[in-house]
């Protein structure tokens, strides 16, 4: 019915929270594929515990297309490794949802990993913006996708040469095949680590700016928006 693709690189830390979290599921997926983009800690010998196919990756959309080409399933779950599944009955729900409701493409509102008061309001703030252009211009993070297989495949998933919002870019070609929708069963909590990293104000206007240039110019397909994967747990060392 279900298989989880999760792109990795030097996740250590996050990745063994949503393993667990994803056993703990009412609603067991058939495999879970960790494609990964050549880590240098801990994060294969994670995924091997918890007895994850592991592939080859490359940045998230690359990662992304990897992992679900080994998928047979119905749907297709695609998760951030920083992201964790607190509701035992998220999939349940979520799969549930998307057959009842007849989706082929969906996503849920998120909510911080935080204390902070700014971070729930600016998380809310995304929520509504993103439900409030809906199918017309849809916005579905990468951090949490539910897609039909079948879906998938017709439009040769992620355009690899989209280096940054290649998970909305997809979202917007699968207005083409498929019924986008947000689930209202399930909210997904996510890290807050980039912002953290990168300062709030200075990730608001990136996505501001890269909202504009999809809107206006197209798919993003330079490097001047300097999008970076992988993570590091010391503060002195850069995500490359």
């Amino acid at each position: 019915m279900l298989t989880i693709v999760i792109p990795t690189k030097n996740e250590e830390e996050y990745l063994p929270i949503l393993l667990e979290s994803i056993k703990k599921q009412t609603l067991q997926p058939n495999e879970i594929v960790i494609a990964d983009a050549g880590s240098k800690d801990k994060t294969l010998e994670i995924a091997r515990a918890f007895g994850a196919r592991i592939v080859e990756g490359g940045l998230p959309g690359p990662g992304r297309n990897r992992g679900a080409e080994y998928a047979k399933t119905e749907f297709i779950l695609f998760l951030d490794a920083d992201v964790e599944l607190r509701d035992p009955k998220f999939l349940e729900k979520a799969v549930g949802e998307m057959k009842e409701r007849k989706l082929d493409l969906a996503t849920c509102d998120v909510f911080p990993l935080s204390d902070d008061l700014l971070d729930h309001f600016m998380h809310k703030a995304y929520n509504t913006y993103a439900r409030a252009w809906g199918s017309l211009f849809p916005h579905a993070p990468g951090f949490c996708m539910f897609v039909r297989k079948e879906k998938h495949d017709k439009i040769c998933g992620f355009d690899e040469s989209v280096t940054f919002c290649e998970d909305h870019d997809y979202a917007r070609r699968f207005r083409a095949v498929g019924e986008f929708g947000f689930l209202t069963s399930a909210k997904i909590p996510v890290s807050i680590r980039r912002m953290d990293r990168d300062g709030r104000l200075k990730i608001v206007i990136k996505y501001l700016l890269a909202e504009l240039h999809t809107a206006f110019l197209g798919p993003i397909r330079h490097h001047r928006f300097h999008y970076t994967f992988g993570h590091s747990k010391t503060k002195n060392q850069k995500d490359v």
